[in-house]
C-alpha cells in the first residue's frame, strides 16, 4: 500500500469542497506565507548557514526577498487574475455570453532542489495558492536543516486541509509520484524521477535555467 494515498486523497477531498477557490482563502494563505518568512527569518538564515554556509545577505536576497516579492505581486493582482475574461463573439455565438474562466488544476506536487531550497519551493507555492489549488511540497533532503524547518514550522501557518509537507529522499519521491497529481513542479536533474502511470502537466527547470531567470528579474 502506497503510504501517501491517504494524504493525496484527503487533499483532493478538500479541494473538491471548493474552499480553495474563494478569494478570501487564497489571500489568507498568501498572507500567512508572508508571515512565515517574517517570523522565521532567523531560523531560515540559520538553516541555510548549516546546510550550505550561505551568507545571510545572500539568503535574504535570493531566498526571502524574492519570495516576498512574488507574494506581494500575487496579492496585488489576484482580484484581476480571478475575473472572467470576456472575448469577442462570432456570428454563431452572438446570443451567448462568451468568456474565459480560469480554473484551478486540483492537487499539485512541488519537488524542490538543493541549490535554492526555499526559493524554488515557495515561489511555485505562491502561484499554486493564488490559483486555488491544494498542494504537497517535497523539499530537498540534501538540505536537511531547511527541510526540517519547512516540515516543522510551515504547516502551522497554512491550512492543513489543503497543504502538506513530505520529507525524504528518492524513494519517497518515487512513492509520491505513484499517486495522481493534477500538476507537478520540479526543479533538478534533467530526467524527472519516475514512478507513475498518470499523465500530469509538469513544469521542469534545471539549475542553469533558474539562475538565468532570476538574473534577469
Amino acid at each position: 500500500m502506497n503510504p501517501y494515498v491517504g494524504l493525496v486523497s484527503s487533499l483532493r477531498a478538500a479541494w473538491l469542497t471548493g474552499k480553495t477557490r474563494a478569494a478570501e482563502h487564497r489571500v489568507s494563505q498568501l498572507e500567512a506565507l508572508r508571515r512565515f518568512l517574517d517570523e522565521k527569518k532567523q531560523p531560515i538564515l540559520d538553516a541555510m548557514a548549516s546546510d550550505m554556509r550561505k551568507p545571510s545577505f545572500e539568503v535574504e536576497l535570493s531566498e526571502i526577498i524574492l519570495v516576498k516579492n512574488e507574494i506581494n505581486y500575487a496579492l496585488n493582482n489576484l482580484s484581476s487574475w480571478m475575473k472572467d475574461e470576456f472575448v469577442e463573439k462570432n456570428l454563431v455565438t452572438q446570443l451567448d455570453t462568451a468568456f474565459i474562466r480560469k480554473e484551478p488544476y486540483g492537487v499539485v506536487l512541488i519537488i524542490g532542489p538543493w541549490n535554492y531550497p526555499l526559493n524554488l519551493i515557495l515561489v511555485p507555492l505562491v502561484g499554486v495558492i493564488a490559483a486555488g489549488n491544494c498542494v504537497i511540497i517535497k523539499p530537498s533532503e540534501i538540505c536537511s536543516s531547511t527541510e526540517k524547518l519547512l516540515a516543522e514550522t510551515l504547516p502551522s501557518y497554512l491550512d492543513n486541509d489543503c497543504f502538506a509537507v513530505v520529507t525524504g529522499g528518492p524513494a519517497e519521491t518515487t512513492q509520491l509520484l505513484e499517486n495522481k497529481f493534477d500538476y507537478i513542479f520540479f526543479t533538478g536533474m534533467s530526467q524527472m524521477p519516475r514512478g507513475t502511470d498518470w499523465l500530469s502537466p509538469v513544469v521542469q527547470t534545471d539549475s542553469a535555467t533558474s539562475l538565468s531567470a532570476y538574473a534577469q528579474t
